[in-house]
């Protein structure tokens, strides 16, 4: 059993998270695990910290800093100034209840709290190649289980219809 921690331990900790599931929330997990610097901004600026801090459980598609510098020079910027606006986007990303991956590829669209719908889709390369996991255009690149609910790091921005 020891060893399974350590190696779960080690797992998060790879991509940004050593954290407690019992003690960090989704918010707290994101803020220590300092590649979300540009999403916590995003949800401090449109109020959802203590939506994000409560009981859950919830599925967040986290897309980290390098997701954000992909969107056009200023997109960020004007978003932080348009409140409705980023709201949506971040309701986008967030989906009410846990969902494993398996969840994901069996339902395949799930509803978000923005109320439209991602599409997840699973990719093999080669006959013996690894599983990717998509969220509409986004590749989920790690995972942390926190205690209200799942982040799936995302290497792109989902942007609603």
């Amino acid at each position: 059993m020891k060893v399974l921690s350590l190696v779960l331990g080690l797992m998060l900790a790879s991509v940004g998270f050593a954290h407690d599931r019992a003690t960090t929330d989704v918010v707290d997990t994101a803020v220590a695990a300092g590649q979300f610097k540009t999403l916590v901004t995003a949800v401090q600026a449109a109020g959802l910290v203590d939506a994000l801090k409560g009981e859950g459980p919830f599925t967040v598609f986290a897309p980290n800093d390098a997701a954000f510098a992909k969107l056009p020079a200023g997109t960020v910027e004007a978003l932080l100034n348009d409140i409705p606006s980023l709201t949506k986007i971040l309701t986008y990303h967030v989906v009410a209840g846990e969902l494993t991956k398996s969840d994901l590829v069996r339902q395949r669209d799930v509803a978000t709290l923005q109320g439209q719908e991602v599409e997840a889709r699973s990719f093999r390369r080669g006959l013996f190649g690894k599983r990717s996991l998509y969220i509409n255009q986004a590749k989920i690149v790690g995972e942390a289980r926190v205690k209200n609910g799942v982040i799936y790091i995302i290497d792109s921005v989902l942007l609603p219809q």
